[in-house]
């Protein structure tokens, strides 16, 4: 009975991992559309925002970096500022 119960458990934590994920990657996905649309790109490929870059000028490179920096940062590994011994 108990690894029935444990078996169970890990199988429903195991089903909002993969919710979880898959709610991440549909918000991913709509921020990159979302980028396609905003800057015109017809062809929906990384060559096709490769070439829109290559177009750009500074100014509007340094914008388009700073929305993939804040979009696709890790918030794993930093440090947290709010607690200071």
């Amino acid at each position: 009975m108990k690894n029935s119960a444990l078996k169970g458990a890990l199988g429903a934590l195991a089903v909002v991992g993969v919710a979880l994920i898959a709610k991440k990657a549909a918000q991913r996905k709509r921020f990159i559309r979302g980028v396609f649309d905003e800057y015109g790109i017809k062809e929906k490929s990384p060559f096709g925002l490769a070439d829109k870059i290559r177009e750009m000028n500074e100014e509007d490179y340094q914008e388009l970096k700073g929305k993939f920096k804040k979009e696709f940062s890790s918030r794993c590994c930093r440090k947290d500022n709010t607690f200071e011994a």
